[in-house]
């Protein structure tokens, strides 16, 4: 039998925000760099992040992750005071940063981190503007999801 390895290693993805595509509709998604310290890149290899509660500022023509947890590793960081929710800069080309600053003055759009994930030895941030949705939003999200399963339980169930 074949050792199987885990299927975190083998994907690129260190962590999602699956609250934020539950309550917003996500209307341009933009690839983002992440400026980190030593300890948090370790942290970030062993999967000790958060993005639920995180959004992106928007500030002198600068992003900015804030709120997103890093879990400092105590083999690691010894010697460092370390701050899990410090403001992380992101690296944005500046024409992405314009269509974000002009998103975001909209009325109901906002700026949210979907997933953080290796592209080769970097860590990036896919980060998306958004739209907020309502209850019944939600709720005819859930239906769709719903029906969806169905409709794929009675294919399955007629092609045996």
């Amino acid at each position: 039998m074949s050792k199987q390895k885990s299927n975190k290693a083998n994907s690129g993805t260190i962590a999602l925000n699956k609250k934020a595509k539950h309550d917003y509709f996500i209307e341009d998604r933009f690839e983002a760099g992440l400026t980190l310290t030593g300890w948090e890149v370790k942290s970030l290899r062993e999967g000790k992040v958060q993005l639920v509660d995180s959004y992106v500022l928007l500030k002198n023509n600068e992003a900015f992750l804030l709120g997103a947890h890093i879990s400092p590793l105590t083999t690691a960081s010894t010697h460092v005071v370390a701050d899990p929710t410090r403001t992380r800069k992101l690296l944005l080309h500046a024409r992405e940063i314009d269509k974000l600053i002009t998103g975001v003055q909209q009325k109901g759009f906002a700026c949210v981190p979907l997933a953080l994930y290796w592209k080769g030895h970097l860590v990036k941030c896919e980060i998306a503007l958004v739209r907020g949705k309502k209850d019944f939003d939600k709720r005819q999200t859930l239906k769709e999801r719903d029906w969806d399963r169905e409709k794929q339980r009675v294919v399955r169930d007629n092609q045996r």
